[in-house]
């Protein structure tokens, strides 16, 4: 199976991905503001890829549940002298996180190879036809609603039915945009219009969305669900995000989104050295 972003080419199986997560934001939910100058940035971004970042997934507009949007000039202002200046110090792969069309672009022409789309949800086709002339990588995710909606009451007939019928029908989508099936990686929006009960549905179930052979990826990193099951500020989840990411990969999942990226290295490449043995069992 392969992931094809631009100049990149991933193969699986392979080692599981590492996607670092930079933010340049003011507000969102884990780290705002520590990154927003763009020295900052970069600096940590150069961190995450030392730790073994593979991917760096940059944002400009905060998605955590009730943000308000900022618009497509800020975020631009935010997030395109970090992508220049990152084409020009490190080799990996750069994805954009955003829902603008405009700032995809921008991102793209600036060096980046992945467009992260947390509102693949939309009816419009710009964003998608933006990948298909980059040939670009997309990683497509599942929402219910907006981030300023998203929580306040989402409901599903059956979350892992719906959420794969929402991937069939987003790639046949794609697929008359332009974008083949090799560039795309699928992302179940884990906290994205979900209640506890989805988050942990979602999470038991990743085995099922092997079934429509493109790569999964999954962002669970020090979010709010956690906090349901104990109490533990967003910087106090790094136990609880560990879990799930070594639970994904031992469940097929082949790219983890997270902000503590030595930690998930060590943790999933641990989970892969077990998996690799076949029990002797009389």
């Amino acid at each position: 199976m392969l992931f094809r972003a631009r100049q990149f080419e991933f193969c699986f199986p392979r080692p599981t991905l590492v996607m670092g997560i930079v933010n340049v934001t003011p507000d969102s939910f884990s780290d705002g503001g520590k990154f927003l100058n763009t020295d900052a940035a970069v600096a940590h971004a150069l961190q995450l890829v030392d730790e073994g970042a593979e991917i760096l997934d940059l944002g400009g507009e905060s998605t955590r549940p009730g943000a308000e949007p900022v618009s497509e000039a800020e975020e631009l202002r935010r997030v395109i002298p970090v992508i220049h200046a990152l084409a020009a110090k490190t080799k990996v792969a750069l994805s954009i996180d955003t829902m603008k069309p405009a700032v995809a672009r921008a991102a793209l022409v600036a060096g980046a190879s992945i467009v992260n789309d947390v509102a693949a949800n939309r009816s419009e086709p710009l964003m998608w036809q933006t990948v298909a002339e980059f040939a670009a990588g997309y990683i497509c995710m599942h929402a219910q609603g907006t981030p300023q909606t998203m929580q306040q009451n989402p409901v599903y007939a059956d979350v892992l039915g719906d959420v794969t019928e929402f991937f069939k029908e987003r790639l046949e989508k794609l697929n008359a945009a332009g974008i083949s099936n090799e560039q795309v990686v699928f992302d179940p929006g884990i906290g994205f219009g979900k209640t506890l009960e989805h988050n942990l549905s979602l999470l038991a179930g990743l085995k099922k969305f092997q079934a429509l052979g493109r790569p999964q990826l999954l962002g669970v990193s020090r979010k709010s669900f956690m906090a349901k099951i104990f109490t533990a500020d967003a910087n106090e989840r790094l136990p609880a995000s560990l879990a799930c990411a070594t639970l994904a990969v031992a469940n097929g999942v082949q790219l983890i989104r997270t902000h503590d990226v030595a930690a998930t290295v060590q943790a999933v490449r641990t989970a892969e050295a077990i998996l690799s043995r076949k029990p002797n069992v009389e």
